[in-house]
Protein backbone atom coordinates (compact mmCIF):
# COMPACT_ATOMS: atom_id res chain seq x y z
CA UNK A 1 0.00 0.00 0.00
CA UNK A 2 1.81 3.59 -1.30
CA UNK A 3 1.28 6.50 0.64
CA UNK A 4 -1.01 8.20 -2.33
CA UNK A 5 -3.55 5.52 -1.31
CA UNK A 6 -3.95 6.99 2.07
CA UNK A 7 -5.99 10.28 1.25
CA UNK A 8 -3.26 12.85 1.60
CA UNK A 9 -3.01 15.94 -0.58
CA UNK A 10 0.02 16.06 -3.06
CA UNK A 11 1.75 18.88 -1.00
CA UNK A 12 2.38 16.21 1.66
CA UNK A 13 2.50 13.16 -0.71
CA UNK A 14 5.54 15.57 -1.93
CA UNK A 15 7.19 16.50 1.30
CA UNK A 16 6.98 12.31 2.07
CA UNK A 17 8.70 11.57 -0.76
CA UNK A 18 11.10 14.46 -0.22
CA UNK A 19 12.30 12.46 2.93
CA UNK A 20 12.82 9.30 1.22
CA UNK A 21 9.80 7.51 2.05
CA UNK A 22 6.84 5.45 -0.40
CA UNK A 23 5.43 2.69 1.65
CA UNK A 24 3.49 3.82 5.22
CA UNK A 25 4.51 1.41 8.25
CA UNK A 26 1.35 -0.51 10.15
CA UNK A 27 0.84 2.31 12.09
CA UNK A 28 0.69 5.26 9.47
CA UNK A 29 -1.70 2.70 7.41
CA UNK A 30 -4.04 2.59 9.97
CA UNK A 31 -4.16 5.79 11.59
CA UNK A 32 -3.83 8.54 9.07
CA UNK A 33 -7.19 6.93 7.68
CA UNK A 34 -8.92 6.85 10.91
CA UNK A 35 -7.71 10.02 11.60
CA UNK A 36 -8.86 11.66 8.26
CA UNK A 37 -12.17 10.26 9.17
CA UNK A 38 -12.82 12.56 11.72
CA UNK A 39 -12.90 10.02 14.18
CA UNK A 40 -11.09 9.77 17.83
CA UNK A 41 -8.10 7.12 17.87
CA UNK A 42 -6.53 5.43 20.63
CA UNK A 43 -3.14 3.64 18.95
CA UNK A 44 -0.33 1.57 20.39
CA UNK A 45 2.66 1.01 18.75
CA UNK A 46 6.24 0.42 19.84
CA UNK A 47 9.01 3.36 19.76
CA UNK A 48 10.33 3.82 16.17
CA UNK A 49 7.34 2.73 14.37
CA UNK A 50 6.67 5.76 12.62
CA UNK A 51 3.97 6.79 14.58
CA UNK A 52 5.16 10.34 14.72
CA UNK A 53 3.96 10.85 10.91
CA UNK A 54 1.15 8.79 11.65
CA UNK A 55 -0.76 11.67 13.44
CA UNK A 56 1.53 14.48 12.25
CA UNK A 57 0.55 13.62 8.21
CA UNK A 58 -3.56 13.50 8.79
CA UNK A 59 -3.22 16.43 11.57
CA UNK A 60 -1.79 18.41 8.54
CA UNK A 61 -4.71 17.80 6.17
CA UNK A 62 -7.58 18.43 8.53
CA UNK A 63 -6.46 21.44 9.28
CA UNK A 64 -5.27 22.74 5.29
CA UNK A 65 -8.74 23.42 4.72
CA UNK A 66 -9.61 25.24 7.76
CA UNK A 67 -9.98 28.81 8.94
CA UNK A 68 -6.19 29.94 10.02
CA UNK A 69 -5.65 30.43 13.64
CA UNK A 70 -6.32 34.09 15.02
CA UNK A 71 -4.28 36.06 17.72
CA UNK A 72 -3.18 33.81 20.68
CA UNK A 73 -5.91 31.04 19.14
CA UNK A 74 -4.89 27.23 18.94
CA UNK A 75 -6.50 25.24 16.21
CA UNK A 76 -4.30 21.88 17.43
CA UNK A 77 -2.82 21.11 19.80
CA UNK A 78 -0.01 18.11 20.82
CA UNK A 79 0.83 17.27 23.87
CA UNK A 80 4.07 15.36 24.93
CA UNK A 81 5.73 14.51 28.07
CA UNK A 82 9.38 15.77 27.50
CA UNK A 83 11.29 18.50 25.59
CA UNK A 84 12.82 16.60 23.33
CA UNK A 85 9.81 14.71 22.20
CA UNK A 86 8.29 18.16 21.76
CA UNK A 87 10.78 19.80 19.44
CA UNK A 88 11.08 16.08 17.40
CA UNK A 89 7.37 16.42 16.86
CA UNK A 90 7.26 19.86 15.89
CA UNK A 91 10.24 19.17 13.89
CA UNK A 92 7.97 16.97 11.82
CA UNK A 93 5.34 19.16 11.76
CA UNK A 94 7.70 21.83 10.12
CA UNK A 95 9.04 18.78 7.40
CA UNK A 96 6.05 17.47 6.48
CA UNK A 97 3.88 20.79 6.35
CA UNK A 98 5.98 23.08 4.49
CA UNK A 99 4.24 23.15 1.50
CA UNK A 100 0.96 24.09 3.68
CA UNK A 101 -0.08 27.61 4.96
CA UNK A 102 -0.07 26.67 8.12
CA UNK A 103 1.64 28.07 10.92
CA UNK A 104 2.78 26.00 14.02
CA UNK A 105 5.15 26.55 17.23
CA UNK A 106 6.50 24.22 20.45
CA UNK A 107 6.96 25.55 23.99
CA UNK A 108 8.45 23.56 26.82
CA UNK A 109 10.09 24.31 29.84
CA UNK A 110 13.41 25.18 30.97
CA UNK A 111 13.78 28.02 28.29
CA UNK A 112 12.68 31.71 28.57
CA UNK A 113 9.47 31.98 28.58
CA UNK A 114 8.94 35.72 26.86
CA UNK A 115 10.08 34.71 23.25
CA UNK A 116 7.44 31.86 23.60
CA UNK A 117 4.35 34.22 24.27
CA UNK A 118 5.60 36.36 21.43
CA UNK A 119 5.58 33.69 19.15
CA UNK A 120 1.72 32.97 19.95
CA UNK A 121 0.45 36.71 19.60
CA UNK A 122 -0.67 35.87 16.11
CA UNK A 123 -2.19 32.13 16.82
CA UNK A 124 -0.54 28.47 15.87
CA UNK A 125 -2.67 26.70 13.69
CA UNK A 126 -0.52 23.72 15.49
CA UNK A 127 0.74 24.08 19.02
CA UNK A 128 3.22 21.56 20.41
CA UNK A 129 3.89 21.92 24.19
CA UNK A 130 4.90 20.23 27.46
CA UNK A 131 2.10 20.20 30.10
CA UNK A 132 3.95 22.33 32.67
CA UNK A 133 4.74 24.84 30.17
CA UNK A 134 1.28 25.04 28.55
CA UNK A 135 -0.77 25.68 32.27
CA UNK A 136 1.93 28.69 32.79
CA UNK A 137 1.55 30.04 29.21
CA UNK A 138 -2.61 29.54 29.94
CA UNK A 139 -2.46 31.51 32.95
CA UNK A 140 -0.83 34.54 31.39
CA UNK A 141 -3.35 34.70 28.99
CA UNK A 142 -0.48 33.98 26.32
CA UNK A 143 -2.81 31.01 24.60
CA UNK A 144 -6.18 30.25 24.14
CA UNK A 145 -8.52 27.37 23.02
CA UNK A 146 -11.70 28.23 21.80
CA UNK A 147 -11.43 27.29 18.43
CA UNK A 148 -9.29 23.84 18.99
CA UNK A 149 -10.17 21.36 16.80
CA UNK A 150 -7.94 18.62 17.59
CA UNK A 151 -6.50 17.32 20.47
CA UNK A 152 -3.09 14.96 20.44
CA UNK A 153 -1.51 12.59 23.55
CA UNK A 154 1.85 11.63 22.22
CA UNK A 155 3.76 8.46 24.87
CA UNK A 156 0.54 9.07 27.05
CA UNK A 157 1.68 6.45 28.95
CA UNK A 158 5.03 8.03 29.85
CA UNK A 159 3.17 11.10 30.79
CA UNK A 160 1.33 9.01 33.47
CA UNK A 161 4.38 7.38 34.27
CA UNK A 162 5.90 10.72 34.99
CA UNK A 163 2.69 12.13 36.91
CA UNK A 164 1.33 14.73 34.64
CA UNK A 165 -2.20 13.18 35.00
CA UNK A 166 -2.98 16.40 37.41
CA UNK A 167 -1.81 18.78 34.35
CA UNK A 168 -3.71 16.77 31.85
CA UNK A 169 -6.88 16.85 33.94
CA UNK A 170 -6.44 20.98 34.29
CA UNK A 171 -5.92 21.40 30.58
CA UNK A 172 -8.73 19.24 29.46
CA UNK A 173 -10.75 21.05 31.40
CA UNK A 174 -9.83 24.36 29.55
CA UNK A 175 -10.66 23.00 26.04
CA UNK A 176 -14.06 23.00 24.04
CA UNK A 177 -15.86 19.32 24.18
CA UNK A 178 -16.56 19.36 20.97
CA UNK A 179 -13.00 18.01 19.42
CA UNK A 180 -11.27 15.48 17.86
CA UNK A 181 -9.19 13.23 20.39
CA UNK A 182 -5.84 11.34 19.27
CA UNK A 183 -4.57 9.41 21.81
CA UNK A 184 -1.06 7.52 21.02
CA UNK A 185 0.64 5.22 23.69
CA UNK A 186 3.59 2.52 23.98
CA UNK A 187 0.54 0.06 25.37
CA UNK A 188 -2.75 0.37 26.37
CA UNK A 189 -2.65 -0.20 29.99
CA UNK A 190 -5.39 -0.49 32.49
CA UNK A 191 -3.91 3.11 33.36
CA UNK A 192 -4.31 4.30 29.65
CA UNK A 193 -7.59 3.02 29.38
CA UNK A 194 -8.97 4.64 32.69
CA UNK A 195 -7.61 7.93 31.48
CA UNK A 196 -9.04 7.34 27.72
CA UNK A 197 -12.81 7.25 29.31
CA UNK A 198 -12.63 10.70 30.06
CA UNK A 199 -11.04 11.82 26.59
CA UNK A 200 -11.83 9.70 23.43
CA UNK A 201 -15.28 9.19 22.26
CA UNK A 202 -16.04 5.57 20.16
CA UNK A 203 -12.65 5.53 19.44
CA UNK A 204 -11.12 3.75 16.12
CA UNK A 205 -8.79 1.14 18.59
CA UNK A 206 -5.18 0.43 16.38
CA UNK A 207 -2.92 -1.84 18.15
CA UNK A 208 0.15 -2.96 15.69
CA UNK A 209 2.47 -4.19 17.98
CA UNK A 210 1.97 -6.72 21.54
CA UNK A 211 2.93 -5.03 24.87
CA UNK A 212 5.84 -4.88 26.47
CA UNK A 213 7.79 -6.49 23.21
CA UNK A 214 10.86 -5.56 21.58
CA UNK A 215 11.64 -5.04 17.66
CA UNK A 216 12.98 -8.18 15.83
CA UNK A 217 14.83 -5.68 14.22
CA UNK A 218 17.02 -5.27 17.69
CA UNK A 219 19.64 -8.12 18.27
CA UNK A 220 20.03 -8.15 22.14
CA UNK A 221 22.78 -9.62 24.37
CA UNK A 222 24.11 -9.22 27.70
CA UNK A 223 28.02 -8.80 28.53
CA UNK A 224 28.48 -10.46 32.42
CA UNK A 225 31.43 -7.76 33.87
CA UNK A 226 32.21 -6.52 37.25
CA UNK A 227 30.93 -3.39 37.99
CA UNK A 228 33.95 -1.47 38.54
CA UNK A 229 34.96 -2.79 35.24
CA UNK A 230 31.56 -1.94 33.02
CA UNK A 231 33.46 1.60 31.81
CA UNK A 232 36.49 0.07 31.07
CA UNK A 233 34.51 -2.51 29.12
CA UNK A 234 32.55 -0.11 27.21
CA UNK A 235 35.64 1.75 26.07
CA UNK A 236 37.20 -1.43 24.65
CA UNK A 237 33.71 -2.27 22.97
CA UNK A 238 34.06 0.89 21.30
CA UNK A 239 37.37 0.82 20.27
CA UNK A 240 37.34 -3.08 19.20
CA UNK A 241 33.96 -2.76 17.05
CA UNK A 242 34.89 0.90 15.37
CA UNK A 243 31.65 2.12 16.70
CA UNK A 244 31.18 6.30 15.58
CA UNK A 245 27.64 6.36 17.03
CA UNK A 246 26.56 4.55 20.20
CA UNK A 247 23.61 5.82 22.66
CA UNK A 248 24.99 5.09 26.19
CA UNK A 249 22.09 4.47 29.30
CA UNK A 250 23.39 5.46 32.67
CA UNK A 251 21.02 5.30 35.82
CA UNK A 252 21.96 8.10 36.96
CA UNK A 253 23.07 11.57 36.21
CA UNK A 254 25.92 11.57 38.29
CA UNK A 255 26.93 8.28 36.74
CA UNK A 256 26.63 9.82 32.88
CA UNK A 257 28.98 12.67 34.09
CA UNK A 258 31.71 10.32 34.94
CA UNK A 259 31.50 8.02 32.37
CA UNK A 260 31.45 10.50 29.75
CA UNK A 261 34.59 12.13 31.50
CA UNK A 262 35.87 8.55 31.56
CA UNK A 263 35.26 7.99 27.04
CA UNK A 264 36.54 11.38 27.20
CA UNK A 265 39.41 10.69 28.85
CA UNK A 266 40.32 7.50 26.48
CA UNK A 267 39.85 8.98 23.55
CA UNK A 268 36.54 9.27 22.40
CA UNK A 269 34.47 12.02 22.15
CA UNK A 270 31.06 11.61 24.30
CA UNK A 271 28.64 14.61 26.14
CA UNK A 272 26.19 13.59 28.63
CA UNK A 273 22.43 14.55 28.90
CA UNK A 274 20.25 14.40 31.31
CA UNK A 275 17.40 16.08 33.73
CA UNK A 276 20.58 18.96 35.12
CA UNK A 277 22.24 19.85 31.96
CA UNK A 278 20.36 23.01 30.54
CA UNK A 279 18.08 22.74 27.73
CA UNK A 280 20.68 24.55 25.11
CA UNK A 281 23.14 21.91 26.50
CA UNK A 282 21.14 18.62 25.80
CA UNK A 283 19.89 20.32 22.34
CA UNK A 284 23.83 21.30 21.55
CA UNK A 285 25.00 17.59 23.05
CA UNK A 286 21.95 15.75 20.78
CA UNK A 287 22.92 17.62 17.66
CA UNK A 288 26.60 17.41 18.15
CA UNK A 289 25.82 13.36 18.20
CA UNK A 290 23.41 13.25 15.00
CA UNK A 291 26.06 15.40 12.88
CA UNK A 292 28.97 12.90 14.14
CA UNK A 293 31.18 15.30 16.33
CA UNK A 294 31.23 12.82 19.03
CA UNK A 295 30.39 9.43 19.41
CA UNK A 296 29.06 8.28 22.70
CA UNK A 297 25.97 9.92 24.19
CA UNK A 298 25.68 9.38 27.66
CA UNK A 299 22.00 9.59 29.02
CA UNK A 300 19.54 8.80 31.90
CA UNK A 301 16.29 7.82 31.27
CA UNK A 302 15.09 11.22 30.77
CA UNK A 303 16.25 10.36 27.13
CA UNK A 304 14.79 6.84 26.69
CA UNK A 305 11.34 8.10 24.92
CA UNK A 306 11.70 11.41 22.34
CA UNK A 307 14.90 10.69 20.66
CA UNK A 308 14.83 10.50 17.14
CA UNK A 309 18.12 9.35 16.06
CA UNK A 310 18.16 8.10 12.25
CA UNK A 311 20.26 4.60 11.86
CA UNK A 312 21.51 4.46 15.24
CA UNK A 313 23.19 0.92 15.23
CA UNK A 314 24.39 0.27 18.82
CA UNK A 315 22.91 1.31 22.16
CA UNK A 316 24.15 0.37 25.85
CA UNK A 317 22.68 -0.32 28.50
CA UNK A 318 25.74 0.42 31.45
CA UNK A 319 23.29 -0.15 34.09
CA UNK A 320 19.99 -1.74 33.31
CA UNK A 321 16.55 0.14 34.35
CA UNK A 322 15.33 -0.60 38.10
CA UNK A 323 11.60 -0.21 36.01
CA UNK A 324 11.14 -3.30 33.75
CA UNK A 325 9.40 -1.16 31.19
CA UNK A 326 11.84 1.56 30.75
CA UNK A 327 14.54 -1.42 29.07
CA UNK A 328 11.99 -1.87 26.51
CA UNK A 329 11.87 1.99 25.91
CA UNK A 330 15.50 2.29 25.70
CA UNK A 331 16.71 -0.16 23.32
CA UNK A 332 13.68 0.87 21.00
CA UNK A 333 16.10 3.94 20.21
CA UNK A 334 17.86 1.61 17.87
CA UNK A 335 16.20 -0.17 15.15
CA UNK A 336 13.66 2.50 14.13
CA UNK A 337 11.70 2.59 10.99
CA UNK A 338 12.91 -0.74 9.19
CA UNK A 339 16.64 -0.79 10.35
CA UNK A 340 18.54 -2.93 11.98
CA UNK A 341 20.64 -2.56 15.13
CA UNK A 342 21.63 -4.44 18.53
CA UNK A 343 21.41 -3.44 22.15
CA UNK A 344 24.20 -4.53 24.41
CA UNK A 345 23.74 -4.82 28.29
CA UNK A 346 26.90 -4.37 31.18
CA UNK A 347 25.26 -6.21 33.84
CA UNK A 348 27.28 -7.08 37.00
CA UNK A 349 26.27 -9.91 39.71
CA UNK A 350 23.98 -7.34 41.69
CA UNK A 351 21.81 -6.44 38.95
CA UNK A 352 20.87 -10.07 38.49
CA UNK A 353 16.87 -9.15 39.68
CA UNK A 354 16.74 -6.16 37.58
CA UNK A 355 17.91 -9.06 34.11
CA UNK A 356 15.18 -11.08 35.76
CA UNK A 357 12.13 -8.78 35.52
CA UNK A 358 13.44 -7.52 32.02
CA UNK A 359 13.21 -10.91 30.71
CA UNK A 360 10.13 -11.58 32.80
CA UNK A 361 8.30 -8.55 31.27
CA UNK A 362 9.54 -9.23 27.60
CA UNK A 363 9.43 -12.90 27.89
CA UNK A 364 12.81 -13.47 25.93
CA UNK A 365 16.17 -14.97 27.50
CA UNK A 366 18.82 -12.89 26.44
CA UNK A 367 22.08 -14.11 25.49
CA UNK A 368 24.85 -14.22 27.33
CA UNK A 369 28.54 -13.57 26.16
CA UNK A 370 31.54 -13.11 27.81
CA UNK A 371 33.75 -10.49 26.71
CA UNK A 372 37.81 -12.01 26.43
CA UNK A 373 39.90 -10.06 29.01
CA UNK A 374 36.41 -8.61 31.32
CA UNK A 375 35.21 -11.83 33.08
CA UNK A 376 33.48 -11.45 36.29
CA UNK A 377 34.58 -12.35 39.18
CA UNK A 378 30.85 -13.62 40.46
CA UNK A 379 29.13 -14.91 37.22
CA UNK A 380 25.38 -14.07 36.94
CA UNK A 381 22.53 -16.76 37.22
CA UNK A 382 21.98 -19.12 34.25
CA UNK A 383 19.01 -17.96 32.46
CA UNK A 384 15.77 -19.97 33.78
CA UNK A 385 12.22 -20.83 32.84
CA UNK A 386 10.46 -17.38 31.77
CA UNK A 387 7.63 -16.85 34.18
CA UNK A 388 4.56 -14.94 33.11
CA UNK A 389 4.96 -11.21 33.52
CA UNK A 390 3.91 -9.47 36.33
CA UNK A 391 0.58 -7.77 36.94
CA UNK A 392 0.82 -4.48 38.31
CA UNK A 393 -1.52 -3.81 41.03
CA UNK A 394 -3.18 -0.70 41.80
CA UNK A 395 -1.14 1.15 44.19
CA UNK A 396 -3.03 2.32 47.54
CA UNK A 397 -3.99 5.92 48.43
CA UNK A 398 -2.20 7.64 51.05
CA UNK A 399 -3.66 8.82 54.74
CA UNK A 400 -5.26 12.20 53.90
CA UNK A 401 -6.05 11.86 50.44
CA UNK A 402 -4.44 13.53 47.46
CA UNK A 403 -0.88 13.90 46.97
CA UNK A 404 -0.27 17.57 47.42
CA UNK A 405 1.16 17.98 43.74
CA UNK A 406 3.67 14.25 44.38
CA UNK A 407 4.53 13.23 41.07
CA UNK A 408 3.14 16.62 39.26
CA UNK A 409 5.39 18.87 40.92
CA UNK A 410 8.65 16.43 39.64
CA UNK A 411 6.81 16.36 36.11
CA UNK A 412 6.75 19.90 35.73
CA UNK A 413 10.36 20.51 37.02
CA UNK A 414 11.76 18.06 34.23
CA UNK A 415 10.20 20.19 31.92
CA UNK A 416 11.34 23.52 33.64
CA UNK A 417 15.17 23.18 34.12
CA UNK A 418 15.35 23.26 38.13
CA UNK A 419 14.48 19.80 39.15
CA UNK A 420 14.42 18.95 42.73
CA UNK A 421 15.87 15.55 43.82
CA UNK A 422 14.67 12.75 45.87
CA UNK A 423 18.02 10.53 45.87
CA UNK A 424 21.04 12.69 44.87
CA UNK A 425 21.93 11.36 41.36
CA UNK A 426 18.73 9.54 40.88
CA UNK A 427 17.12 10.85 37.25
CA UNK A 428 13.85 8.93 37.94
CA UNK A 429 10.73 10.50 36.79
CA UNK A 430 8.26 8.57 38.54
CA UNK A 431 5.59 10.09 40.75
CA UNK A 432 6.82 9.07 44.26
CA UNK A 433 10.08 11.04 43.74
CA UNK A 434 8.97 14.32 44.13
CA UNK A 435 7.81 14.43 47.64
CA UNK A 436 9.47 16.48 49.45
CA UNK A 437 10.88 16.32 52.94
CA UNK A 438 9.04 18.36 55.05
CA UNK A 439 10.97 21.24 56.96
CA UNK A 440 10.60 22.40 60.53
CA UNK A 441 7.35 24.50 60.54
CA UNK A 442 10.37 27.64 61.97
CA UNK A 443 12.61 26.98 58.63
CA UNK A 444 10.31 26.75 56.01
CA UNK A 445 11.21 28.66 53.00
CA UNK A 446 8.63 30.48 50.67
CA UNK A 447 8.01 27.27 47.61
CA UNK A 448 8.49 28.17 43.92
CA UNK A 449 7.32 26.16 41.07
CA UNK A 450 8.39 26.94 37.68
CA UNK A 451 7.38 24.61 34.64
Amino acid sequence: MPFTSLGLGDDLLAAVADQGYHTPSPIQAQAIPAVLSGRDVMAAAQTGTGKTAGFTLPLLERLRAGKAASNNQVRALVLTPTRELAAQVAESVATYGKNLPLTSTVVFGGVKVNPQMQRLRGGADILVATPGRLLDLYQQNAVKFDHLEILVLDEADRMLDMGFIHDIRKILSKLPPKRQNLMFSATFSPEIRALAKGLVNDPVEIDVSPRNTTTELVTQWIAPVDKQRKAALLTHLIQDNNWFQVLVFSRTKHGANKLAKQLESNGIEAAAIHGNKSQNARTRALADFKNGKIRALVATDIAARGLDIEQLPQVVNVDLPNVPEDYVHRIGRTGRAGATGQAISLVSADEAQQLKDIERLTQQQLERKIVAGFEPGESLPAAGALQPPKRKRPKKPKPGGGNAGGGNAQARNNNGGQQRQARPGNDSNRPGNSQRRRRPSGNRRPQTQQS
